[in-house]
């Protein structure tokens, strides 16, 4: 198991990174709470990562902090959801608002997030109410420098790309349609802004 990373960053595209660790490349996707966080390519990181071997893939997805990674553990147990799905809901709400969501009952926020219908986001509130009763749902002290547990940068070659194209290929990545992608970029984008900037504003409309 493959429970923590140090290394340089070499490139991030999101939710793709590339991180460098004592000369093996390792590839890590991350949800967007953590990719806002990542410093500059060439920088030091640092993730908390989760390791999923499959029979046709073997898949590391890094965070922020034991918090995080803690909550997507909590939610690739529940019924159809995979880490693809889990990822999607980290990138467009925050641990803590995930929580609240659910032990208010919110259907109408889980809707909202790509590949999660009615059914699904029923029987996410049925199981993770009793999963999160005690999750804090807050930053954690990790104990690292940073003070946030995490430093990454990208994967792959720093693209060459306009913002707003890997803003698009990060949404589409996690799991939105190119039309509803396409849709709100237009209507929040903005000149000057960064593909971070892009996505933020991006999701947050889209919740």
């Amino acid at each position: 198991m493959i429970g923590r990373l140090h290394g340089i960053l070499l490139a991030k595209l999101a939710p793709d990174l590339l991180i460098d660790v004592q000369g093996v490349g390792y590839e890590v996707q991350v949800p967007m709470s953590c990719y806002y966080d990542l410093p500059e390519v060439g920088q030091p990181v640092t993730l908390f990562t989760h390791f999923v071997v499959r029979e046709d893939a073997q898949l590391l997805f890094g965070f922020n902090s034991l918090d995080e990674r803690a909550l997507f553990r909590l939610l690739i147990k529940a019924q159809g959801v995979g880490p693809k799905m889990a990822l999607a809901i980290m990138s467009g709400m925050s641990a803590q608002h995930f929580v609240q969501s659910v032990q208010q009952g919110d259907l109408s926020t889980l809707v909202k997030i790509p590949g999660v219908g009615k059914k699904t986001a029923e029987r996410l509130l049925v199981e993770m109410r009793d999963r999160l009763k005690d999750f804090r749902g807050a930053e954690m002290d990790t104990g690292l420098p940073n003070g946030k547990g995490v430093t990454m940068n990208p994967v792959f070659a720093e693209p060459a790309n306009s913002p707003r194209s890997e803003a698009m290929s990060a949404l589409v990545g996690l799991g939105y349609k190119d039309s509803q992608a396409q849709q709100v970029l237009k209507k929040v984008a903005q000149d000057g802004m960064s593909a971070e900037e892009l996505i933020r504003a991006a999701l947050k409309a889209m919740m």
